[in-house]
């Protein structure tokens, strides 16, 4: 298992690259206490990051939604990851930029804490092991729901909102499941832990409506594949009852890219043509980027 403070390398943290093991936090930081605190999650193919500008807006735009700005500009925070990925030297790689409060003040109201920025780049295949991939992931349904818009900063990457998600996984792994299944405050399905949703019924690809959670990159990605492959995709409302009527499911996401799913507690799906087509193409997709921009 890898030992994330002690590694070899480097971390590009507030400017520069500093060595990888010195680039610390304090135990009285705002981001732990307080969850002031976001995040990205990129992907590098054959050296380039994927879709680099649409997640560094979403992690300008994330720390906005938590009442603070990043002290670096879109063009900044790109050329440090890019940075970044250079000075580690990974082909393919994952990417964590991350910005917090500091511990300048510590309580509640934390308006004058010093906002910090790091980028991490290290070696990291699929999400999910290439067997479980191949067979279609297994999840069962979470206890915990994804809290209601009016409730929490739901379209921000905000750290604190990953809680239930590790409650979620810890329980479903703990069960045998690879992931578990997240409905929201309504009881409407809403994802899985770390990646978007779909359901193929009738040769119609479904997907909830992300008005309380994140509106993956990737999945907005997959959208548009499926589109051009003149598949109808439908954004609704999606109840678990449908899981009956469910012919395909898969997840999609930055680290799981697009995984099929093959059971649900105890329901069993097919890993399809749609899926196996929408992997494939969704390859297709980062490799042509990254090696033409390369």
């Amino acid at each position: 298992m890898m030992n994330f403070d002690d590694q070899d390398g480097q971390i590009w943290h507030n400017g520069a690259l500093i060595p990888w093991r010195e680039s610390k936090l304090h135990v009285l930081s705002h981001g732990l206490h307080y969850a002031s605190c976001v995040f990205e999650g990129e992907r590098v193919y054959n050296g380039e990051v994927f879709k680099l500008r649409e997640h560094t807006q979403r992690l300008i735009d994330s720390g906005r939604e938590l009442g603070f700005e990043i002290p670096y500009s879109l063009a900044e925070l790109e050329q440090a990851t890019r940075e970044t990925v250079a000075a580690q030297g990974y082909a393919d790689a994952y990417v964590r930029p991350v910005a917090w409060r500091g511990s300048e003040m510590m309580g509640v109201s934390a308006q004058d804490t010093k906002i910090n920025v790091a980028i991490a780049v290290w070696e990291w295949p699929s999400y999910f092991s290439p067997e479980a991939r191949m067979r279609g992931i297994r999840l069962t349904t979470s206890t915990w729901r994804r809290p209601a818009p009016d409730t929490a900063p739901v379209h921000a990457k905000a750290a604190g909102l990953y809680m239930i998600c590790t409650l979620s996984k810890h329980a479903a792994e703990a069960e045998g499941f690879d992931d578990a299944l997240m409905l929201d405050y309504r009881g409407r399905i809403a994802e899985s832990t770390g990646a978007n949703i779909f359901l193929v019924q009738d040769g119609k690809i479904h997907t909830p409506t992300p008005d309380c959670f994140l509106d993956g990159i990737t999945r907005r990605t997959v959208i548009g594949l499926a589109k051009k492959r003149n598949f109808e995709v439908i954004e609704r409302a999606i109840m678990p009852d449908e899981l009956e009527k469910t012919d395909e499911i898969f997840v999609t996401g930055t680290a799981a890219e697009v995984t099929p799913v093959g059971e649900i507690d105890g329901r069993k799906f097919t890993v399809g043509t749609i899926c196996q087509t929408l992997m494939e193409d969704y390859d297709n997709l980062v490799r042509v980027r990254s090696e033409a921009a390369a």
